[in-house]
Protein backbone atom coordinates (compact mmCIF):
# COMPACT_ATOMS: atom_id res chain seq x y z
CA UNK A 1 0.00 0.00 0.00
CA UNK A 2 1.22 3.74 -0.65
CA UNK A 3 0.47 6.39 1.11
CA UNK A 4 0.22 9.48 -0.24
CA UNK A 5 0.97 12.67 2.25
CA UNK A 6 -0.08 16.26 1.28
CA UNK A 7 0.74 19.27 3.05
CA UNK A 8 -2.35 21.61 3.44
CA UNK A 9 -3.57 23.66 6.12
CA UNK A 10 -5.91 22.77 8.09
CA UNK A 11 -7.92 25.78 8.55
CA UNK A 12 -9.89 27.04 5.31
CA UNK A 13 -8.12 29.60 3.28
CA UNK A 14 -9.16 33.44 3.67
CA UNK A 15 -8.70 33.88 -0.21
CA UNK A 16 -10.49 33.05 -2.97
CA UNK A 17 -9.13 29.77 -4.56
CA UNK A 18 -7.32 29.64 -8.43
CA UNK A 19 -8.97 27.81 -10.90
CA UNK A 20 -7.71 26.64 -14.46
CA UNK A 21 -10.49 28.42 -15.92
CA UNK A 22 -9.72 32.31 -16.54
CA UNK A 23 -12.40 34.59 -17.79
CA UNK A 24 -11.29 38.31 -18.37
CA UNK A 25 -12.32 41.15 -16.80
CA UNK A 26 -14.88 43.65 -18.39
CA UNK A 27 -13.52 45.62 -21.34
CA UNK A 28 -14.92 47.31 -23.45
CA UNK A 29 -15.62 46.47 -26.94
CA UNK A 30 -17.48 47.48 -29.91
CA UNK A 31 -21.78 46.22 -29.95
CA UNK A 32 -20.76 44.57 -33.31
CA UNK A 33 -18.07 42.67 -32.27
CA UNK A 34 -20.30 40.71 -29.78
CA UNK A 35 -23.40 40.46 -31.59
CA UNK A 36 -25.36 43.28 -31.01
CA UNK A 37 -26.37 46.34 -33.72
CA UNK A 38 -24.99 49.43 -32.77
CA UNK A 39 -27.85 50.97 -34.74
CA UNK A 40 -30.32 49.14 -32.04
CA UNK A 41 -28.46 50.41 -29.11
CA UNK A 42 -28.28 54.15 -30.37
CA UNK A 43 -32.10 53.73 -29.77
CA UNK A 44 -31.36 53.18 -26.62
CA UNK A 45 -28.82 56.01 -25.81
CA UNK A 46 -31.98 58.37 -27.33
CA UNK A 47 -34.00 56.78 -25.08
CA UNK A 48 -32.37 57.95 -22.11
CA UNK A 49 -31.26 60.81 -23.26
CA UNK A 50 -34.74 61.90 -23.72
CA UNK A 51 -36.42 60.82 -20.34
CA UNK A 52 -33.72 62.73 -19.00
CA UNK A 53 -34.38 65.83 -21.09
CA UNK A 54 -38.29 65.42 -20.20
CA UNK A 55 -37.58 65.63 -16.38
CA UNK A 56 -38.56 62.14 -15.97
CA UNK A 57 -35.53 61.44 -13.99
CA UNK A 58 -32.71 63.91 -13.01
CA UNK A 59 -29.64 61.23 -14.37
CA UNK A 60 -28.90 57.93 -15.17
CA UNK A 61 -25.63 55.70 -15.74
CA UNK A 62 -26.31 52.79 -18.09
CA UNK A 63 -23.98 50.09 -18.47
CA UNK A 64 -24.67 46.89 -21.74
CA UNK A 65 -22.03 43.70 -21.64
CA UNK A 66 -22.32 40.45 -24.10
CA UNK A 67 -19.93 38.24 -23.73
CA UNK A 68 -17.44 39.54 -21.01
CA UNK A 69 -17.50 42.68 -23.06
CA UNK A 70 -19.21 46.53 -22.23
CA UNK A 71 -20.57 47.56 -25.39
CA UNK A 72 -22.31 50.56 -23.92
CA UNK A 73 -21.75 52.58 -20.52
CA UNK A 74 -22.98 56.11 -20.38
CA UNK A 75 -24.15 58.72 -17.96
CA UNK A 76 -26.64 61.53 -18.47
CA UNK A 77 -28.05 64.41 -16.92
CA UNK A 78 -27.19 65.68 -12.96
CA UNK A 79 -25.67 64.16 -10.15
CA UNK A 80 -26.60 66.21 -7.56
CA UNK A 81 -29.66 69.31 -8.00
CA UNK A 82 -28.02 71.86 -5.82
CA UNK A 83 -24.92 72.17 -8.12
CA UNK A 84 -25.64 70.64 -11.12
CA UNK A 85 -23.02 68.24 -11.40
CA UNK A 86 -23.04 66.30 -14.46
CA UNK A 87 -23.29 62.74 -13.60
CA UNK A 88 -19.97 60.36 -14.68
CA UNK A 89 -19.89 56.52 -15.70
CA UNK A 90 -17.99 56.02 -12.12
CA UNK A 91 -20.55 58.07 -9.62
CA UNK A 92 -21.16 55.55 -6.53
CA UNK A 93 -25.26 54.99 -6.47
CA UNK A 94 -26.72 53.79 -3.21
CA UNK A 95 -27.66 50.12 -4.40
CA UNK A 96 -30.18 49.16 -1.36
CA UNK A 97 -31.52 45.96 -1.68
CA UNK A 98 -29.28 44.75 -4.94
CA UNK A 99 -27.02 44.19 -1.50
CA UNK A 100 -28.85 41.34 -0.98
CA UNK A 101 -27.78 39.35 -4.08
CA UNK A 102 -24.18 39.87 -2.61
CA UNK A 103 -24.67 38.61 0.84
CA UNK A 104 -26.55 35.66 -0.29
CA UNK A 105 -23.15 35.04 -2.15
CA UNK A 106 -21.43 35.14 1.06
CA UNK A 107 -23.26 32.85 2.88
CA UNK A 108 -23.51 30.34 -0.33
CA UNK A 109 -19.13 30.88 -0.45
CA UNK A 110 -19.39 29.65 3.55
CA UNK A 111 -22.04 27.08 2.72
CA UNK A 112 -19.00 25.41 0.22
CA UNK A 113 -17.00 25.20 2.66
CA UNK A 114 -18.91 23.22 4.84
CA UNK A 115 -19.93 26.02 7.74
CA UNK A 116 -23.54 24.35 7.93
CA UNK A 117 -26.45 23.44 5.50
CA UNK A 118 -29.24 25.31 4.35
CA UNK A 119 -32.08 23.57 6.34
CA UNK A 120 -30.12 23.87 9.49
CA UNK A 121 -31.77 26.22 11.95
CA UNK A 122 -30.96 29.74 12.26
CA UNK A 123 -30.70 29.30 16.36
CA UNK A 124 -27.89 26.77 15.98
CA UNK A 125 -25.69 29.72 15.16
CA UNK A 126 -27.62 32.63 16.48
CA UNK A 127 -29.55 31.01 19.57
CA UNK A 128 -31.95 33.89 20.66
CA UNK A 129 -34.20 32.81 17.27
CA UNK A 130 -34.73 29.59 18.84
CA UNK A 131 -39.05 28.96 19.62
CA UNK A 132 -40.39 32.03 17.00
CA UNK A 133 -43.52 33.14 17.61
CA UNK A 134 -45.99 34.23 14.90
CA UNK A 135 -48.36 37.25 15.33
CA UNK A 136 -51.93 35.90 16.00
CA UNK A 137 -54.10 39.37 18.13
CA UNK A 138 -52.78 42.55 17.46
CA UNK A 139 -54.00 45.93 19.65
CA UNK A 140 -53.35 49.00 17.78
CA UNK A 141 -54.17 51.29 20.85
CA UNK A 142 -50.94 49.95 23.05
CA UNK A 143 -49.41 47.72 20.53
CA UNK A 144 -49.51 44.42 22.59
CA UNK A 145 -49.63 41.34 20.96
CA UNK A 146 -50.36 37.91 21.43
CA UNK A 147 -48.25 35.02 19.71
CA UNK A 148 -48.55 31.30 19.03
CA UNK A 149 -45.27 29.41 18.68
CA UNK A 150 -44.42 28.53 15.32
CA UNK A 151 -44.74 25.39 13.44
CA UNK A 152 -41.19 24.65 12.65
CA UNK A 153 -37.90 26.84 13.08
CA UNK A 154 -36.82 29.37 11.05
CA UNK A 155 -33.73 28.17 8.61
CA UNK A 156 -30.96 29.23 6.25
CA UNK A 157 -32.73 28.85 3.19
CA UNK A 158 -35.76 30.36 4.51
CA UNK A 159 -33.66 33.51 5.52
CA UNK A 160 -32.43 33.49 1.79
CA UNK A 161 -35.66 33.24 0.18
CA UNK A 162 -37.65 35.61 2.20
CA UNK A 163 -40.20 32.78 3.25
CA UNK A 164 -38.69 33.35 7.01
CA UNK A 165 -41.86 35.39 8.04
CA UNK A 166 -39.63 38.02 9.21
CA UNK A 167 -40.89 41.43 8.42
CA UNK A 168 -39.45 45.06 7.13
CA UNK A 169 -40.15 47.75 9.37
CA UNK A 170 -40.97 51.54 7.97
CA UNK A 171 -41.24 49.37 4.29
CA UNK A 172 -43.60 46.46 5.51
CA UNK A 173 -46.69 46.15 4.27
CA UNK A 174 -48.43 45.01 7.12
CA UNK A 175 -48.99 48.08 9.22
CA UNK A 176 -49.25 45.75 12.45
CA UNK A 177 -45.06 45.32 11.89
CA UNK A 178 -44.17 48.71 11.17
CA UNK A 179 -45.50 49.62 14.59
CA UNK A 180 -43.51 46.20 16.35
CA UNK A 181 -40.64 47.29 14.73
CA UNK A 182 -40.49 50.88 15.40
CA UNK A 183 -41.46 49.81 18.83
CA UNK A 184 -38.18 47.32 19.06
CA UNK A 185 -36.43 50.23 17.62
CA UNK A 186 -35.20 48.05 14.71
CA UNK A 187 -32.32 49.63 11.86
CA UNK A 188 -34.26 48.66 8.93
CA UNK A 189 -32.31 49.91 5.98
CA UNK A 190 -29.53 52.23 7.22
CA UNK A 191 -27.88 54.91 9.12
CA UNK A 192 -25.19 57.20 11.00
CA UNK A 193 -25.85 56.17 14.47
CA UNK A 194 -23.40 53.85 16.15
CA UNK A 195 -26.16 50.73 15.26
CA UNK A 196 -24.25 46.94 14.95
CA UNK A 197 -26.02 44.50 12.83
CA UNK A 198 -26.02 42.40 15.97
CA UNK A 199 -27.62 45.12 17.52
CA UNK A 200 -30.63 45.01 14.64
CA UNK A 201 -30.47 41.05 14.54
CA UNK A 202 -31.30 40.59 18.74
CA UNK A 203 -34.09 42.79 18.18
CA UNK A 204 -35.47 40.98 15.46
CA UNK A 205 -35.42 38.01 17.01
CA UNK A 206 -37.73 39.17 19.66
CA UNK A 207 -40.59 40.12 17.35
CA UNK A 208 -43.35 37.90 16.09
CA UNK A 209 -43.77 36.21 12.43
CA UNK A 210 -45.95 37.08 9.90
CA UNK A 211 -46.38 33.28 9.38
CA UNK A 212 -44.91 30.36 9.81
CA UNK A 213 -41.63 29.73 8.30
CA UNK A 214 -41.63 28.95 4.81
CA UNK A 215 -45.20 29.31 4.58
CA UNK A 216 -45.24 32.37 2.44
CA UNK A 217 -42.75 34.57 0.77
CA UNK A 218 -42.62 37.92 2.85
CA UNK A 219 -39.77 40.52 1.84
CA UNK A 220 -37.96 40.54 4.59
CA UNK A 221 -34.42 41.41 6.66
CA UNK A 222 -33.55 38.29 6.49
CA UNK A 223 -30.26 39.47 4.70
CA UNK A 224 -29.27 41.25 7.15
CA UNK A 225 -29.55 38.26 9.68
CA UNK A 226 -27.60 36.36 7.31
CA UNK A 227 -25.38 39.19 7.31
CA UNK A 228 -24.60 38.79 11.41
CA UNK A 229 -24.19 34.73 10.29
CA UNK A 230 -21.41 35.49 8.15
CA UNK A 231 -20.12 37.03 11.05
CA UNK A 232 -20.93 34.81 13.57
CA UNK A 233 -19.43 31.67 11.28
CA UNK A 234 -16.12 33.76 9.63
CA UNK A 235 -15.16 35.61 12.50
CA UNK A 236 -14.58 38.21 10.63
CA UNK A 237 -16.97 41.86 10.11
CA UNK A 238 -19.56 40.96 7.48
CA UNK A 239 -17.45 44.19 6.09
CA UNK A 240 -14.19 42.85 6.32
CA UNK A 241 -15.46 39.56 4.88
CA UNK A 242 -17.00 40.80 2.18
CA UNK A 243 -13.85 43.19 1.28
CA UNK A 244 -11.17 40.37 1.39
CA UNK A 245 -13.06 37.59 0.16
CA UNK A 246 -15.44 38.95 -2.82
CA UNK A 247 -14.81 42.66 -3.69
CA UNK A 248 -10.96 42.44 -3.22
CA UNK A 249 -11.33 39.20 -5.82
CA UNK A 250 -13.24 40.49 -8.13
CA UNK A 251 -11.86 43.97 -8.77
CA UNK A 252 -14.82 45.68 -6.93
CA UNK A 253 -13.05 48.62 -5.59
CA UNK A 254 -16.23 50.80 -5.53
CA UNK A 255 -18.08 48.90 -3.75
CA UNK A 256 -18.35 49.41 0.19
CA UNK A 257 -21.17 49.97 3.10
CA UNK A 258 -19.31 53.49 3.36
CA UNK A 259 -17.12 55.39 1.28
CA UNK A 260 -13.62 57.32 2.07
CA UNK A 261 -13.42 61.46 2.08
CA UNK A 262 -11.17 60.36 -1.05
CA UNK A 263 -14.48 58.77 -3.23
CA UNK A 264 -17.20 60.92 -1.23
CA UNK A 265 -17.60 63.27 -4.17
CA UNK A 266 -18.43 60.49 -6.67
CA UNK A 267 -21.67 59.94 -4.44
CA UNK A 268 -24.87 60.51 -6.42
CA UNK A 269 -27.49 62.77 -4.43
CA UNK A 270 -31.09 61.07 -3.98
CA UNK A 271 -33.64 63.48 -5.43
CA UNK A 272 -37.40 64.10 -5.49
CA UNK A 273 -39.52 65.97 -8.16
CA UNK A 274 -41.02 69.12 -6.39
CA UNK A 275 -43.90 71.30 -8.50
CA UNK A 276 -41.74 69.54 -11.66
CA UNK A 277 -38.45 70.23 -10.86
CA UNK A 278 -36.24 67.52 -9.23
CA UNK A 279 -34.51 68.73 -5.61
CA UNK A 280 -32.12 66.78 -3.60
CA UNK A 281 -34.02 64.95 -1.14
CA UNK A 282 -34.33 65.67 2.52
CA UNK A 283 -33.65 63.68 5.66
CA UNK A 284 -36.42 61.27 6.78
CA UNK A 285 -36.41 57.95 8.50
CA UNK A 286 -32.87 57.84 6.84
CA UNK A 287 -30.21 60.53 6.59
CA UNK A 288 -29.49 60.47 2.81
CA UNK A 289 -25.65 60.95 3.53
CA UNK A 290 -24.96 57.95 5.52
CA UNK A 291 -22.41 56.16 3.07
CA UNK A 292 -20.33 59.15 3.68
CA UNK A 293 -20.87 60.63 7.39
CA UNK A 294 -22.02 59.09 10.59
CA UNK A 295 -20.77 56.19 12.94
CA UNK A 296 -20.51 54.08 9.34
CA UNK A 297 -20.73 50.55 11.96
CA UNK A 298 -24.06 49.11 10.54
CA UNK A 299 -23.04 46.82 7.47
CA UNK A 300 -26.66 45.91 6.13
CA UNK A 301 -26.83 42.82 4.24
CA UNK A 302 -30.54 43.59 2.83
CA UNK A 303 -29.61 47.60 1.81
CA UNK A 304 -26.86 48.88 2.82
CA UNK A 305 -24.15 49.16 -0.27
CA UNK A 306 -23.35 51.58 -2.25
CA UNK A 307 -21.75 50.79 -5.99
CA UNK A 308 -20.87 51.24 -9.55
CA UNK A 309 -22.61 50.20 -12.62
CA UNK A 310 -18.96 48.54 -13.85
CA UNK A 311 -18.35 46.75 -10.50
CA UNK A 312 -22.19 45.63 -10.00
CA UNK A 313 -21.73 44.16 -13.54
CA UNK A 314 -18.44 42.40 -12.55
CA UNK A 315 -20.32 40.51 -10.08
CA UNK A 316 -23.14 39.55 -12.70
CA UNK A 317 -20.43 38.60 -14.88
CA UNK A 318 -18.87 36.16 -12.50
CA UNK A 319 -22.09 34.66 -11.99
CA UNK A 320 -22.61 34.54 -16.06
CA UNK A 321 -18.89 33.00 -16.27
CA UNK A 322 -20.19 30.25 -13.72
CA UNK A 323 -18.99 31.42 -10.07
CA UNK A 324 -15.72 32.56 -11.75
CA UNK A 325 -13.59 36.21 -12.97
CA UNK A 326 -9.75 36.88 -13.99
CA UNK A 327 -9.03 33.57 -12.39
CA UNK A 328 -10.66 33.95 -9.02
CA UNK A 329 -13.08 30.80 -8.09
CA UNK A 330 -15.87 32.84 -6.00
CA UNK A 331 -18.31 29.98 -6.37
CA UNK A 332 -18.78 26.73 -7.90
CA UNK A 333 -20.46 26.34 -11.00
CA UNK A 334 -22.52 23.48 -9.49
CA UNK A 335 -23.49 26.00 -6.87
CA UNK A 336 -24.52 28.83 -9.09
CA UNK A 337 -26.96 26.16 -10.40
CA UNK A 338 -28.38 25.67 -7.42
CA UNK A 339 -28.65 29.57 -6.72
CA UNK A 340 -30.54 29.82 -9.26
CA UNK A 341 -33.20 26.85 -8.85
CA UNK A 342 -36.53 27.29 -7.40
CA UNK A 343 -36.65 26.96 -4.02
CA UNK A 344 -39.94 28.54 -2.94
CA UNK A 345 -42.45 26.86 -5.36
CA UNK A 346 -45.08 28.81 -6.79
CA UNK A 347 -44.91 31.13 -3.75
CA UNK A 348 -43.20 34.25 -5.97
CA UNK A 349 -43.93 35.40 -9.06
CA UNK A 350 -47.02 33.89 -10.33
CA UNK A 351 -45.58 31.21 -12.38
CA UNK A 352 -43.40 34.08 -14.81
CA UNK A 353 -40.60 33.96 -11.99
CA UNK A 354 -39.34 31.78 -9.45
CA UNK A 355 -36.93 32.74 -6.51
CA UNK A 356 -33.29 31.34 -6.14
CA UNK A 357 -31.43 31.29 -3.33
CA UNK A 358 -30.40 35.55 -4.19
CA UNK A 359 -32.39 36.43 -7.04
CA UNK A 360 -35.80 36.54 -8.45
CA UNK A 361 -35.27 34.33 -11.79
CA UNK A 362 -37.70 34.66 -15.04
CA UNK A 363 -39.75 31.35 -16.29
CA UNK A 364 -40.17 30.10 -19.23
CA UNK A 365 -44.28 31.52 -18.66
CA UNK A 366 -42.69 34.87 -17.79
CA UNK A 367 -40.21 34.81 -21.39
CA UNK A 368 -43.30 34.08 -23.31
CA UNK A 369 -44.60 37.60 -21.97
CA UNK A 370 -41.92 39.71 -23.80
CA UNK A 371 -40.19 42.08 -22.80
CA UNK A 372 -38.11 40.48 -19.69
CA UNK A 373 -35.22 38.76 -21.57
CA UNK A 374 -34.37 34.87 -21.72
CA UNK A 375 -35.65 32.33 -19.60
CA UNK A 376 -33.40 32.06 -16.63
CA UNK A 377 -32.77 35.86 -16.45
CA UNK A 378 -32.17 36.79 -13.16
CA UNK A 379 -32.41 40.26 -11.59
CA UNK A 380 -33.48 42.58 -8.91
CA UNK A 381 -33.37 46.29 -7.87
CA UNK A 382 -32.87 48.74 -5.36
CA UNK A 383 -34.83 51.18 -3.03
CA UNK A 384 -33.37 54.54 -4.84
CA UNK A 385 -34.75 53.06 -8.55
CA UNK A 386 -31.71 50.83 -9.68
CA UNK A 387 -32.03 47.81 -11.31
CA UNK A 388 -30.32 45.06 -13.01
CA UNK A 389 -30.96 42.00 -15.20
CA UNK A 390 -28.17 38.96 -16.58
CA UNK A 391 -29.35 37.13 -19.29
CA UNK A 392 -27.34 33.25 -19.13
CA UNK A 393 -28.55 32.38 -22.52
CA UNK A 394 -27.35 35.08 -24.26
CA UNK A 395 -24.43 35.85 -21.83
CA UNK A 396 -25.74 39.75 -21.19
CA UNK A 397 -25.88 41.82 -18.71
CA UNK A 398 -27.87 45.04 -18.33
CA UNK A 399 -27.38 47.51 -15.33
CA UNK A 400 -29.28 51.16 -15.20
CA UNK A 401 -28.65 53.34 -11.94
CA UNK A 402 -30.69 56.20 -10.85
CA UNK A 403 -31.19 57.88 -7.54
CA UNK A 404 -34.91 59.13 -7.21
CA UNK A 405 -37.62 58.88 -4.47
CA UNK A 406 -41.32 59.46 -4.75
CA UNK A 407 -43.68 59.05 -8.29
CA UNK A 408 -41.56 60.06 -11.14
CA UNK A 409 -43.09 58.89 -14.35
CA UNK A 410 -39.90 56.76 -14.79
CA UNK A 411 -40.52 54.08 -17.46
CA UNK A 412 -36.59 53.88 -18.10
CA UNK A 413 -36.65 50.37 -16.75
CA UNK A 414 -38.48 48.39 -18.83
CA UNK A 415 -37.72 50.03 -21.87
CA UNK A 416 -33.96 49.47 -21.21
CA UNK A 417 -34.38 46.06 -20.89
CA UNK A 418 -36.70 45.30 -23.76
CA UNK A 419 -34.96 47.30 -25.97
CA UNK A 420 -31.71 45.69 -24.42
CA UNK A 421 -32.84 42.18 -25.94
CA UNK A 422 -34.02 44.07 -29.04
CA UNK A 423 -30.93 44.89 -29.93
CA UNK A 424 -29.29 41.47 -30.24
CA UNK A 425 -28.47 40.79 -33.66
CA UNK A 426 -26.35 37.41 -34.17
Amino acid sequence: MILLLFSWPYHFSQAQTATAKKSPPLTEASPASVGMSPERIQRIDAMLAQSVQDGDIPGVVALIARDGKIVYHKAFGTADASSSRPLKRDDIFRIASQSKAITATAVMMLWEEGKFRLDDPISKFIPEFKNPQVLQNFRFVDTSFVGRPAIREITIRHLLTHTSGLGYGVIDGDERMKMLYAKAGTTDLFTTEPVTIKDVVMKLAKLPLHHDPGEKYTYSMGLDVLGYLVEVVSGMSFDQFLRERLFDPLGMNDTRFYLPDSKADRLVSIQQRVDGNWRNYPDTFYEVDYPIKGAKQFYSGGAGLSSTAKDYATFLQMYLNGGELNGKRILSRTTVDIIMANHVGDLYGGGNAHYGLAFGVLTEKGQGRGGDLSEGTFNWGGYFNTQYFADPKERLIGVILKQTQGGTGDQTGWKFKLMMGAAIDD
